[in-house]
Formats: C-alpha cells, sequence, structure tokens
C-alpha cells in the first residue's frame, strides 16, 4: 500500500460518525495494534488508519512493525545525542574553566614581571641620577662659593650639610658630610673612644677594652712590654698579628678584639642606633668636630652632656649653624667641650647622594637609591700646592 492511500485512509477514519469511531475503537486489538498503540505520535495514528481500512492485509502488518521499529529507534536515538550534547557541554565548561585560570595566571605573572622590570629600569636610573649628583655636588663645593643662585645665595657656603639638586627626571638630596665631623682613628685619646662606645650602648667593662684594643692596633711595637692583644690574635684562625702601625682603612676595626659587625655597621632594625663606622675616620679629627655634621654620639664623645648633644642636633636640624658668633655663644654654653667645636671640614669630605625618580604625575617614586664617595678637595691656596680641583679616594656603591 503506497503512503497517500495510508493518508486516505487515516482522513477517513477521523471523518467517520461518531458509532463508528466507537466500534472500531472496541475492537479487540492484535499484537500489532498493540506495538503501534505504545506510540502516542503520528506513526501510530497512520498504522492505526492502515488497520482499520485493511486489517487482514499481511503487507500492512510488517509496514507498520517497520514503521513502528523505526520511530523507536528515533526516539532511542535522540536520546543518545541529548545525552552526548550534555557531555559535550560539560567539558566545554570545564575547558572553559581551565583556560580562564591560565589566563589568570598569566596576566598575573605578566603584570609582576612588567612591575619587576619597571622597579630595575627605575633603580639604573637613579643610580645614574645619584652619580651624576656626586660629581655635581663635588663641583658646587669646589666653586660654589664664588657662584650664586638666583636667590643671590651662593650654590655653596662653608658648613652647608646638604643641598637639593635637581634633574630633569630625578631629584637628588645629597648629604656633604665632612671627616672633621668625625673622630681620627689614630689620634683620638683613648678617653675619647671609651666616651663614644659608651654613648654607642657599649657596656663601660667592654668598651674599655675596645678603646685599648683600637689604641694598642696602631701603636709601634715595644720590644721591652709586648702587646697583650697579641696573644689573642694569634690564637685566631687564621691567626695574624696587628699592624702597630697607622689604621689605613675604616674596615681594619673589624679585626679588632671585641669589636662586632653590629657594633660596627649599626642597624636600623628595631632600635635603630648608629654604627661606629659613621663616628670615625682614618681622615677624622683629633681635636674639633664640625658641629652640623657630627653624630650625636661623637658629641658626647668630645665631653658634652647627652643633653647639650640632642639641643646641638635638635637646633640644626631647624637650621644649620653657619655663623660664627653663633658658634662662639654656643660653646660658651656647654662648657669646656665646646672648644671643640667648629664649622665645617678642611678637605676631605663623605659625599652621599639618594636619588628619586619622578613620575609622570609629578610625584616621588618611593625607590631610593644612594651611592657615595669620599672625595679629597684641592681648593684655592692648598698647602700642598696641588692644582684646584677633586679626586674622588674611595667610592660606596651600596650604602
Amino acid at each position: 500500500m503506497s503512503t497517500g492511500k495510508a493518508f486516505q485512509s487515516f482522513r477517513s477514519i477521523r471523518r467517520m460518525p461518531g458509532p463508528c469511531k466507537r466500534k472500531a475503537q472496541a475492537k479487540t486489538p492484535t499484537p500489532q495494534e498493540n506495538s503501534i498503540a505504545y506510540d502516542s505520535g503520528g506513526a501510530g495514528l497512520l498504522a492505526c488508519a492502515l488497520i482499520s481500512r485493511h486489517p487482514a492485509t499481511e503487507q500492512s502488518h510488517h509496514f507498520v512493525a517497520a514503521l513502528s521499529r523505526s520511530r523507536l529507534e528515533i526516539k532511542v536515538d535522540s536520546r543518545r545525542r541529548t545525552r552526548q550534547r550534555g557531555s559535550a557541554l560539560l567539558m566545554v565548561l570545564w575547558l572553559t574553566a581551565a583556560l580562564a585560570a591560565i589566563g589568570l595566571t598569566v596576566a598575573s605573572n605578566v603584570r609582576g614581571e612588567t612591575e619587576r622590570t619597571e622597579t630595575s629600569v627605575d633603580d639604573v636610573k637613579s643610580y645614574f641620577a645619584a652619580r651624576g649628583a656626586i660629581e655635581r655636588a663635588a663641583l658646587h663645593v669646589l666653586w660654589g662659593r664664588n657662584y650664586f643662585a638666583e636667590d643671590g645665595r651662593p650654590l655653596y657656603y662653608v658648613g652647608n650639610p646638604s643641598m637639593d639638586l635637581a634633574f630633569p627626571e630625578a631629584d637628588v638630596h645629597v648629604d656633604v658630610i665632612p671627616e672633621a665631623s668625625k673622630l681620627s682613628l689614630n689620634a683620638s685619646r683613648p678617653e675619647d673612644l671609651f666616651r663614644l662606645l659608651v654613648a654607642l650602648g657599649t657596656p663601660e667593662d667592654r668598651a674599655t677594652e675596645i678603646a685599648a684594643a683600637i689604641v694598642d692596633w696602631h701603636t709601634p711595637v715595644n720590644q721591652e712590654q709586648p702587646s697583650p692583644f697579641d696573644s689573642f690574635y694569634l690564637s685566631q684562625s687564621p691567626s695574624f698579628l696587628p699592624r702597630h702601625a697607622s689604621f689605613l682603612e675604616n674596615e681594619e676595626l673589624l679585626l679588632v678584639k671585641g669589636m662586632t659587625t653590629d657594633l660596627y655597621y649599626g642597624t636600623s632594625l628595631g632600635r635603630a642606633h648608629t654604627g661606629l663606622r659613621d663616628c670615625v675616620s682614618v681622615y677624622g679629627s683629633g681635636g674639633a668636630v664640625d658641629i652640623n655634621t657630627a653624630q650625636p654620639a661623637v658629641l658626647q664623645a668630645i665631653g658634652l652632656a647627652a643633653a647639650d648633644a640632642q639641643t646641638i642636633v635638635r637646633s640644626r636640624t631647624e637650621r644649620p649653624v653657619l655663623d660664627y658668633k653663633e658658634l662662639a655663644d654656643i660653646a660658651q654654653s656647654v662648657g669646656p667641650a665646646g672648644s671643640r667645636l667648629r664649622i665645617g671640614g678642611q678637605s676631605m669630605f663623605t659625599l652621599r647622594a639618594t636619588a628619586r625618580m619622578r613620575q609622570p604625575d609629578g610625584k616621588l617614586s618611593d625607590l631610593r637609591r644612594t651611592v657615595a664617595a669620599l672625595v679629597k678637595f684641592n681648593f684655592a691656596g692648598n698647602i700642598e700646592k696641588a692644582p684646584v680641583g677633586f679626586e674622588i679616594v674611595r667610592w660606596f656603591d651600596r650604602t
């Protein structure tokens, strides 16, 4: 039977009167009809039409069974495709989440590397800005007394403890520290060294031993009275003997009996304190020290009371002492130790430059880079009759 005839039979069923339709419905279903009744779609209705019209046709029964099986196969295949689509959706979601996590990780790494690169670039720029500031500050110290700024003041004047220099992309603060603000390692008296060590927080018994060891280090050997410290140095591993001559470098202090790195370098962790290296120098003064740059411990070492030393420090922070009459008034007020105060230094200076880059918004970067140099100046009319100029004796890349 053709498909067109089957649909005609279906339409005839739909047009049957009520009793006929009930009679057709009351007919006992065959097994084929039962299998067709399971399917409630259009194929089931089509099969009912075929059987009602030609119930005894064997071909129609085969056709109906084949049609039912195909419908069932379509349903099973539809469910299988639905499950496959669900699995594919889950896979896509998991893959999207994984790609998102990878993307966030890569973005975080890129951002971190970019920031580190910018920091490294700023560090290099700050380093060269600080180096340039050392050279520029040295010229100001050498010639600044004869040249004036726009406000009429000299670019540098004796006793000025610092200067601020502007560069196109950085601002640099330069500390001008005369070596005369420190005690001499080779010429200071033992009592000055003792007071200095005590002011730095060293116990008195230990301060006495270290001061004696410093003096012994630069004292020539006496064959009749051997040094009491030589046996200690010979017992070290590796063993050595002290120079028994003048200190050539400040770092030689690290070999002296009783000296520690904490005492020599100082610390900025917790309760910060000044290190011995900031208070003594092989180019230091055995007499008067600079009132504007000497450490509080050095002021106490020359005989000032702790309260007087703190008063001087607070006063010079607000305004440095540049007038010799003012210096005389301060010296008179602090007693005999006031005679060991002076303004400025001689020919040896430490220039310490701290550079900060200027950001696009005009603010200064939090990154700071500090370099320093020990500079010897040959001013006009110097005793050595050396050509006017300066020379860098020692360079410090990290301070």
